[in-house]
């Protein structure tokens, strides 16, 4: 199947600048192999890029979670007592 993220495209405003990734095109013979990978049912095939899609946010979540307090910028939470 595709890559996802192929790169990053830079959108412009005239107070903001953002980078968001750039998303590969997603062809049609991608969409026959998703649907071929559930026996040809849609209704399983969206079942599971939601699975799939709950899956990454969690995963996403955890990797937030984990990241160092001195990497995203945040004083540690100091003990009380």
């Amino acid at each position: 199947m595709a890559s996802w993220l192929a790169g990053a495209a830079v959108v412009s405003d005239a107070e903001l600048t953002v980078e968001v990734p750039e998303m590969e095109e997603i062809s049609d013979g991608d969409v026959d192999e998703a649907i071929a990978l559930c026996g040809g049912d849609l209704r399983k095939t969206v079942k599971a890029l939601l699975i799939a899609n709950a899956f990454t946010e969690q995963m996403l979540e955890l990797s937030r979670q984990e990241a160092s307090q001195g990497f995203l910028r945040r004083r540690p939470k100091r003990a009380k007592g």
